[in-house]
């Protein structure tokens, strides 16, 4: 059987461009690690954070529509983003969250060791901070103010909402390889590997439950990694074989996807390791200038004129350059 080795990264849609630079690279000091267009909707901003790489299970990604309407967080989703953070950074992210003036609840505890803060973005996606020993051996970044020891190490899991538990979690241990783990009350985890943060999955089934629309604040999808194009071809032939349909694998640059629904119906997709954010911007750079993929490099000069300029927080803008 091909296994997924975790999360890979987790993509989502915001609605002002700029106020997601100020919340994810500046409140939540995450790195912004690429700043390019959406392939599919080269108008619109696609905008990546992580550590100090972007590596394979650190990543979110935000597709920013300045006129986007608010959306609703329900079955079918990925209801809630959990970030890892090393247990003795808590107290300081408390201490920050507060500063920021951000309404959060918690600590609360979950799973038996963790400890979590939950709260919500400016277009009211659902977050969390989950405080973990198990965080601490993950790399970080030194953002905006949040030292290298108490930055975020990136995704810890994700919960899904569905209506039918049992469907989504076939495929997860069926078709992607992962097993179950664990539960706390009516969630459900489920882990792949050493089930260290960025390799797991929260399923929590809710049968009356609405289902989500999208819109600003809401998950477009979730991808797993695969180590390489033989293991995420391996995956598609069990995604065939278990009856349900998937792209055919498209480049992304930075990765090579193929995307398909779950039964729950969230969108999943697989991501390849490589070959990373560093094959059009020196590791130094990354995320200071705009980058389109080869086919859209002849549309530069007139998507320089619909993007807003992005700046870092508290800085002054500078057209299509995000200065370090």
């Amino acid at each position: 059987m091909f296994r997924t080795s975790g999360l890979h990264h987790l993509t989502a849609i915001a609605s002002d461009p700029q106020r997601n630079v100020d919340f994810y690279a500046g409140t939540l000091g995450l790195r912004l690690v690429k700043q390019t267009v959406n392939f599919d909707d080269p108008g619109t901003y696609h905008l990546y954070y992580g550590d100090a790489t972007g590596r394979p299970g650190s990543i979110l990604t935000f597709f920013p529509w300045p006129n986007a309407g608010r959306g609703r967080v329900g079955a079918g989703q990925v209801a809630e983003t959990q970030l890892a953070i090393p247990t003795d950074a808590l107290a300081f992210w408390i201490q920050r969250i507060t500063e920021h003036q951000i309404a959060c609840s918690g600590p609360q505890r979950r799973f038996g060791d963790e400890t979590v803060l939950t709260f919500t973005d400016h277009d009211g996606m659902p977050l969390a901070l989950v405080a973990t020993d198990a965080a601490k051996a993950l790399p970080g970044w030194a953002g905006d103010g949040v030292p290298d020891a108490m930055s975020i190490r990136g995704l810890h899991a994700i919960t899904l909402w569905v209506h039918r538990r049992a469907e989504t979690a076939q495929v997860l241990t069926g078709t992607l390889g992962f097993r179950e783990l664990a539960s706390h009350g009516d969630i459900v985890r489920y882990a792949v590997a050493d089930a260290a943060p960025g390799t797991l999955v929260d399923v929590r089934e809710l049968p009356a439950a609405p289902g989500g629309t999208g819109g600003a604040g809401t998950v477009h999808h979730v991808a797993f990694r695969a180590a390489d194009d033989e293991t995420e071809f391996g995956i598609r032939a069990q995604v065939v074989a278990a009856g349900l349909p998937i792209t055919e694998q498209i480049d992304r640059t930075y990765f090579r996807s193929m995307y398909f629904r779950e039964p729950g119906h969230v969108l999943f997709e697989l991501a390849t390791d490589a070959p990373g954010f560093t094959v059009d911007e020196d590791d130094a750079a990354l995320g200071s200038t705009l980058q389109l993929p080869p086919q859209h490099e002849p549309l530069r000069a007139s998507l320089l004129e619909r993007l807003i300029p992005l700046h870092r927080p508290g800085r002054v803008p500078v057209p299509n350059r995000v200065d370090s």
